[in-house]
């Protein structure tokens, strides 16, 4: 069993997250300046990488809340983990 390590609560096996997307994206100032084939750009299109990733996710069945992870896609090991809001491990620069 994979074990996750929330900022918030410490080490928990995985069944207790929820994977929540990419992280680190920025949301368009005004969304409604935006044509359809930006907007659909910015909803559905994600980075795919093969390695290192920025990901957010929630600690669905603990604490509730949102954090962020760099997790190896390679082989499925967190690299590090961190709140919403604070700065990147400096490996996060390779995972954007």
């Amino acid at each position: 069993m994979l074990i996750i390590d929330c900022p918030y609560c410490g080490k928990r096996p995985e069944l207790e997250f929820a994977y929540a997307g990419q992280a680190h994206l920025v949301r368009p100032r005004d969304p409604s300046t935006l044509d359809d084939e930006a907007w659909a750009q910015f909803l559905y299109m994600r980075a795919n990488t093969r390695g290192m990733h920025a990901e957010r996710w929630r600690h669905a069945r603990g604490c509730g809340r949102f954090f962020n992870a760099l997790r190896d896609t390679t082989s499925d090991r967190f690299a590090a983990t961190y709140r919403i809001g604070t700065a990147p491990p400096v490996a996060a620069e390779d995972a954007r």
